[in-house]
């Protein structure tokens, strides 16, 4: 999801960044901590004097997002992805960027950690940090490009962890609050607040379909894989993505709870995704434009490549068919073929209707594992 990364302005960042945005506010920075004894003390101060003020709330503070901040917080953590890049002549150079996480179970001595996939891409080595200032190093379970999402596991004894909720029973307009480290751990923790803008609010981006909860609270560089929570202190989803455009304000994104559960229950089971594909490369006009070809169609999917031992070439589709119907419902574009095989589970059988040479023909079709070293 390389072209999800540009759209949405949520690539890693260097820590460089903060600093020069917020040096004309007179603030100081030393870069990402990874948590000293300095750090550790003040970490310990901090969450002092914050148990000690929200012990004398009067009921008119103790707002939602207090109350949230307060039973999610500290399962929010700081993630620092090493990793090593090329510079203009080629040669290594070790980058840094940090993301956000949260802690959703506890096994034996170990802690896993839900975040972004593109927190921990191409990382070198993942550091986790801990809100009471403690850093551990982090090792990555699995990840999934397809769904921007990764688990994480830190060795640590038991962690706070936090308590995932139901998506499909969020409403629009409900409180919403987000919880993250925008812009680095200098900024670890920070909390904001919203509604829940949209549901399913689909969006198609490099030929896949995604579903996500729309939020107006703010997400900025470094939130992403943080916590967006309801007003009963439940994560309903994970924070992804933000529209970076001229004039556009308040339109953030997260994966919904419900999507998030299902990944990261095969995440930890299997290392990654299992998902059913056809076994077929296809084209619709707007797909080939971008590739440089003229594709003359007016309905249906163009085949250009197919595997002959997938499930496709074993059911005798050939390459040059033109895939109209899966399950008997039209299909005319690459991202409508993608969402509906989507849908189905791996061992399925689908009836594909097809036109060759100006034919129409029908064939079931029986859906098998992805080859991992596919996208």
């Amino acid at each position: 999801m390389k072209s999800f990364h540009r759209l949405f302005n949520e690539r890693k960042r260097n820590n460089m960044i903060a600093a020069a945005l917020m040096a004309a506010a007179v603030f100081t920075f030393s870069g990402c901590s990874t948590g000293t004894a300095a750090d550790n003390g003040a970490s310990s101060s901090v969450a002092q004097q914050t148990a000690a003020n929200q012990a004398n709330l009067s009921d008119a503070r103790n707002t939602p997002a207090v109350r949230a901040a307060k039973v999610v917080g500290p399962a929010v953590v700081g993630i620092t992805n090493k990793a090593v890049a090329r510079d203009w002549f080629n040669n290594p150079v070790e980058t840094e960027g940090v993301g956000s996480g949260v802690i959703f179970k506890n096994d034996g001595g170990d802690s896993y950690i839900v975040t972004n996939n593109h927190v921990i891409s191409g990382a070198k080595e993942l550091i986790v940090s801990l809100p009471d200032g403690k850093s551990l190093k982090g090792k990555l379970v699995g990840a999934d490009e397809v769904t921007d999402l990764a688990v994480v596991k830190v060795s640590s004894g038991k962690l706070p962890t936090a308590k995932f909720g139901d998506s499909d029973k969020v409403v629009v307009g409900e409180p919403a609050i987000a919880i993250g480290n925008p812009m680095g751990l200098e900024f670890q923790g920070s909390v904001t607040s919203g509604v829940i803008s949209a549901l399913n609010r689909t969006l198609d981006i490099s030929d896949k379909r995604v579903k996500l909860l729309q939020t107006d609270a703010a997400i900025n560089p470094g939130n992403s894989g943080g916590a967006l929570v309801n007003a009963d202190g439940e994560v309903i989803g994970i924070n992804s993505a933000k529209v970076a455009a001229n004039g556009v304000e308040g339109m953030g994104f997260a994966i919904p709870i419900n999507t998030v559960q299902n990944i990261i229950d095969q995440l930890m089971d299997k290392g990654y995704v299992a998902r059913p594909y056809l076994g077929v490369s296809v084209f619709d006009p707007d797909t080939a434009s971008r590739y440089g070809y003229e594709l003359n169609i007016d309905k249906g999917v163009y085949i250009f490549q197919l595997t002959l031992n997938g499930p496709s070439g074993k059911a005798g589709l050939q390459r040059g068919d033109i895939i109209l119907k899966l399950d008997d419902q039209e299909t005319n574009s690459v991202a409508e073929l993608r969402a509906k095989i989507a849908e189905h589970k791996v061992g399925d059988t689908v009836k594909v209707t097809f036109d060759r040479n100006g034919k129409t023909r029908t064939v079931d079709v029986v859906l098998e594992e992805m080859p991992q070293d596919k996208n």
